[in-house]
């Protein structure tokens, strides 16, 4: 958010722990690493990783190199996996090993931003207006270089640690996810070690520059891409048939868009209306305190089902968005297909699912097939480590902020290390008023405050101290 303002720089607010007493440690000065960690985020933002192709290798050699000029080894992993200009990378800086590691975990690809509709060239890392502006800045490259920061100050400053401290930086989140998964996949001695995970999500509420609430994302909705195939009797256009498969693909996708899938409240989506009521006044701050009694209202059903993220977070949700037919338009083609953006609720069964769809459906020459890349379910528990560290700094650097467990709609690499057992939560180190978030992820003109990179900073360091 542009008008965050300064953050005291007090020490404290680091969020020491009671493993830190009689270590010879210096203070970090906060003002001195925001601006350092200014010039790298620029540099790091001027490396092109639109996706496709990547070119992820270029960002992990750069910050392979970084991290060795302060005494951090960094491995460059998966170049022949991933193909030609594509990499994964991966650090650690070591503890006492009584805990088991923490690991930060960001990706290093950006969707494609088109130069015609920006203020600045996307890949300029320009600061100008107190901002850092670039393609990444918030999704996630910005992040990114906070992860990076945070180990090199806390090894500058000698803080001791008992649990290792570990770097990963994914290739092609934005379009397969194929990084996360090949490391998984490749390296299971590297992460073996991990109890926790941070990375992407968790979005907070900032209104006219003034932090709402404040977001620990410990969920999210499962993509579950499918394929839908109308067949019929192929033909010339001229001579109208009953056998037509693009009437029966329209139908089907016009009985899959009327859908109401049935509401579900979830316990950490609960939470999260807890938290959200306490932003809202008057009936809007009753109906999400108790968001299941409000359900059964029509009233109040309404009001909470109009938003498209409320609504989203509380159902599963079935979106057509792509057609295809014939090739011309005097063909009756001898199938029409549709693709439909299904995104699940974490503990939803896919074949159940499925069969509901077919059944909405309700045509024999309609058939149903999912696409490749379904994450595995995903969700993390409330009242772990990270939760309570989370609570512990905020409290200090944002007194009396409420924390919100949302859901997200959206999909990232947490359920590819979920399924070895990590505890994966999504934790933004950044306070961006909502609305330009929204407009500049994937959008226009994305950048990210000097101020916000202060405070992501003073809350990253204070996460990894407070979980010693």
């Amino acid at each position: 958010m542009r008008s965050l303002g300064r953050v005291i720089l007090v020490c404290a607010l680091a969020g020491a722990s009671a493993s830190d007493a009689g270590a010879q440690t210096r203070d970090i000065d906060f003002a001195a690493l925001r601006d350092e960690t200014v010039k790298v985020m620029s540099e790091y933002l001027r490396i092109n990783t639109t996706n496709p192709p990547g070119n992820e290798l270029q960002a992990a050699l750069f910050l392979q190199s970084f991290l060795a000029r302060e005494g951090i080894d960094g491995q460059i992993l998966d170049t022949a996996e991933l193909g030609a200009g594509r990499a994964n990378f991966y650090a650690r800086l070591k503890g006492n090993g009584s805990a088991k590691a923490l690991a930060l975990v960001q990706h290093m690809d950006v969707v494609p931003a088109n130069r015609e509709l920006w203020s600045v060239d996307p890949f300029s890392g320009t600061v100008k207006g107190g901002d850092v502006w670039g393609r990444g800045a918030l999704d996630m490259k910005g992040q990114g270089i906070i992860h990076l920061m945070t180990m090199v100050a806390l090894k500058r400053a000698g803080i001791p640690l008992t649990r290792d401290l570990v770097l990963i930086a994914n290739a092609d989140e934005e379009v397969e996810g194929s990084g996360a998964a090949v490391f998984v996949k490749r390296h299971p001695d590297l992460i073996r070690d991990v109890e926790f995970l941070i990375t992407e999500g968790g979005h907070s509420l900032v209104e006219k520059g003034k932090l709402r609430y404040f977001g620990v994302s410990v969920g999210e909705k499962r993509a579950y891409w499918m394929k839908i195939t109308a067949r019929g009797t192929p033909s010339h256009g001229s001579q109208p048939t009953k056998d037509n498969p693009v009437p029966k693909i329209a139908r089907a996708v016009a009985r899959l868009a009327a859908w109401e899938t049935p509401v579900r409240v979830l316990p950490a989506v609960d939470q999260f209306f807890k938290a959200a009521a306490r932003v809202e006044t008057g009936e809007h701050r009753a109906w999400l305190s108790d968001v299941r009694a409000a359900l059964r209202n029509p009233r109040s059903r309404a009001w909470i089902l109009g938003d498209p993220y409320r609504n989203a977070i509380l159902r599963n949700t079935v979106t057509p968005t792509v057609l295809r037919g014939a090739k011309a338009t005097n063909i009756i083609p001898p199938s029409a297909e549709a693709e439909i953006d299904v995104r699940l609720l974490p503990d939803e069964d896919t074949a159940r699912f499925t069969r509901e769809m077919s059944r909405v459906i309700g045509d024999p020459d309609v058939t149903l097939e999912a696409l490749p890349g379904v994450q595995p379910s995903y969700s993390a528990p409330l009242g772990t480590a990270v939760t309570r560290a989370a609570e512990q700094v905020l409290g200090r650097l944002r007194p009396g902020i409420p924390i919100a467990t949302p859901l997200d709609a959206g999909a990232t690499d947490r359920p590819t290390y979920a399924q070895t057992g990590i505890l994966a939560y999504g934790i933004e180190p950044f306070l961006v008023e909502s609305a330009d978030e929204l407009k500049e992820v994937h959008g226009n003109d994305e950048r990210i405050s000097i101020a916000n990179i202060e405070f992501g900073l003073m809350l990253f360091v204070g996460l990894v101290r407070a979980m010693q």
